[in-house]
């Protein structure tokens, strides 16, 4: 195994259950000849610890607990590599002399030794220019008053506002039109050329090729009831576990999730890691930014708390990059529910994401255009996410953020169909709440990114740059101006508009002529991405998507009060509130030569 991995005994040993992490460490204390310490029995002197950044402490598995006569004590995790560094080492303390701790008690002795400064880097990763942490009540002052003052020109020209209103509402649905167009062409038109790589083996494995180390952050929230599900759906992932490690990050108040996982076992290639509490910003992406420091893999993975990924799910994306051209900084897998047959609205969500990751997007990502990410299932190289600057942590839809970042810097991102089920927010309100926190991310990250937009235009280009005014502005227009949209159904009964004084007939004609093509092309596409198999029981509620978005009406004008009010707040959508539909779900996947399927692991409840 140690030749086939690539991976060292010690890993293998421990991550197979064959022995323990403890009496691995001990054999190697006895082999490199070096005193076996616990970091966390004791506080490094703070004077060493600081001389160098905490980010390099965490990159090498070191940390300094003390000087003893002429020598600084260095325990390690990594023994074998301690040599390459001490050069580095010596020119900062002089003298040194490594002992030996394990991979925990290291990185636990970092996050007591240095709390400040990984939760701050955590939260300012990203360059200021490309983040929201500027969005202060004095930066918000400016659009407040424009809106005030749009406000005083509705009151003193009220049909004037209409009609300009209403063709803004035409614009972005036209826009909106346009990108699921493009999107939902390349992708039939590709369909019948589309291959996707098989299921990788355990015969595979034997192949004289190197197989990267993986790392995968779970962010967990007050979980109560998914955690115990959440880990017997990773438990049965196929790659190999002495090449894997899974962070489940939570915050250092959280003592529910805390509790809940104390009462589990986990396996010893899965860790838990808590994220120190820093100016009372609670968000997903700054726990992913505090987790990066400590990953030690070559391809990170993000993954929700109620995920449910495909056993070969890491096998296959492995087997994508290793094939991707160098610019492919990330792989985007599939979101599907485990739980459409709960409710209408659960129905209508699995509609809604087959659409989105089955047609729309893998056709703009096979065009080149910008692919907003789905918040789970991406994949990216390390190098390429670190360059970039990891997430923006006050920004609460980091995935489409980061999505143009990458494209911005010249990166690209790939879709692949392998499947990640979720559990879909099937309530009224808890939709709303969640469906709230998107759409107030989209108005951040299009603020963000459009506050230069000739540079904006210069680093994406001409197409990119208008397919991702298509998406931004087209869903953000598609909630705040549907009642507009929806008042050209009027012209369909027969009945008066209210711009109809003030505008030619024929643009009336157009107006209703596009709201009626809009609302047949997104049928068409649903029946599309509903059509397999396994999926086709949802074809018949397509129709009634048009009053499944009446309630984004009500979450795009939360969006916009929270945006002025409290834009970093994290409104936290509860998991574990649904049984899956286990006889309707099945794992699907695309293959050149067949289209076998197989039922995805349950969660064992």
């Amino acid at each position: 195994m140690q030749l086939r991995l690539n991976a060292r005994i010690g890993e293998i040993l421990v991550a197979e259950g064959w022995t323990t992490q403890r009496a691995v460490y001990a054999a190697l204390a006895l082999q490199f000849g070096l005193q076996a310490v616990d970091p966390l029995r004791e506080t490094p002197d703070p004077d060493l610890t600081t001389r160098l950044p905490a980010r390099f402490w965490a990159a090498h598995e070191l940390i300094p607990l003390r000087r003893t006569g002429g020598l600084v004590e260095i325990a390690t995790a990594e023994p074998h590599r301690f040599g390459h560094l001490r050069t580095v080492l010596a020119e900062v303390f002089g003298p040194v002399r490594p002992v030996l701790a394990t991979p925990i008690q290291v990185q636990s002795a970092i996050a007591r030794a240095c709390p400040i400064e990984l939760a701050e880097g955590a939260c300012t990763r990203v360059p200021a220019r490309l983040s929201c942490r500027g969005w202060t009540p004095g930066s918000r002052r400016n659009i407040a008053l424009a809106m005030l003052c749009g406000a005083g020109v509705i009151t003193w020209a009220p049909m004037a506002s209409l009609s300009l209103a209403s063709a803004m509402a035409m614009l972005t649905l036209l826009l909106f039109m346009a990108l699921r167009l493009t999107g939902g062409v390349a992708h039939l038109l590709s369909h019948r050329h589309l291959t996707a790589p098989d299921p990788v083996s355990p015969a595979a494995l034997s192949r004289p090729h190197r197989l990267p180390r993986v790392s995968v952050l779970v962010p967990l929230y007050r979980e109560r009831e998914i955690a115990g599900a959440l880990i017997r759906r990773l438990s049965r992932l196929r790659y190999p576990k002495a090449l894997l490690e899974v962070f489940l990050v939570l915050e250092e108040h959280d003592a529910t999730t805390r509790r809940t996982l104390a009462r589990i076992e986990l396996p010893p290639w899965m860790r838990v890691l808590e994220v120190p509490a820093h100016r009372g910003l609670t968000t997903k992406p700054r726990a992913l930014n505090y987790a990066l420091d400590f990953c030690r893999g070559e391809l990170i993975g993000v993954w929700d708390a109620e995920d449910a990924p495909a056993p070969d799910q890491i096998d296959r994306i492995v087997a994508s990059f290793s094939t991707a051209a160098p610019e492919v900084a990330c792989i985007q897998g599939i979101l599907d529910f485990y739980n459409p047959c709960t409710n209408w609205r659960a129905r209508c969500f699995a509609i809604e994401y087959a659409s989105w990751f089955r047609v729309i997007l893998p056709g703009i990502a096979r065009l080149g255009l910008v692919v907003p990410l789905g918040g789970t299932t991406h994949f990216f190289r390390r190098a390429a996410l670190e360059a970039l600057g990891g997430w923006d942590a006050h920004n609460v839809t980091e995935d489409a953020d980061l999505g143009v970042r990458l494209y911005r810097a010249g990166y690209r991102t790939e879709m692949l169909d392998t499947v990640t089920y979720e559990e879909a927010a099937c309530r009224p309100w808890p939709w709303v709440r969640q469906r709230s926190r998107w759409l107030k991310g989209f108005m951040v990250t299009y603020l963000v990114h459009m506050r230069h937009p000739a540079q904006l235009w210069s680093d994406l280009g001409p197409r990119r740059f208008l397919g991702m005014q298509a998406f931004f502005l087209g869903t953000l227009g598609q909630f705040l101006l549907a009642p507009l949209i929806w008042s050209f159904w009027m012209l369909a009964l027969g009945l008066p508009h209210p711009i109809g004084p003030l505008v030619p007939h024929s643009v009336l004609e157009a107006g209703i002529t596009l709201s009626i093509s809009a609302e047949v092309l997104a049928m068409l596409i649903g029946l599309v991405a509903v059509s397999s198999p396994e999926r086709r029981f949802l074809q018949g509620w397509v129709p009634t998507l048009t009053l499944y978005y009446i309630l984004g009406i009500v979450a795009v004008y939360k969006a916009m009060y929270e945006l002025f009010l409290k834009p970093f707040y994290w409104d936290k959508t509860r998991h574990g509130q649904v049984r899956p539909d286990r006889p309707r779900v099945r794992t699907d996947r695309l293959s050149a030569r067949s289209r076998a399927r197989s039922r995805p692991a349950s969660d064992g409840s």
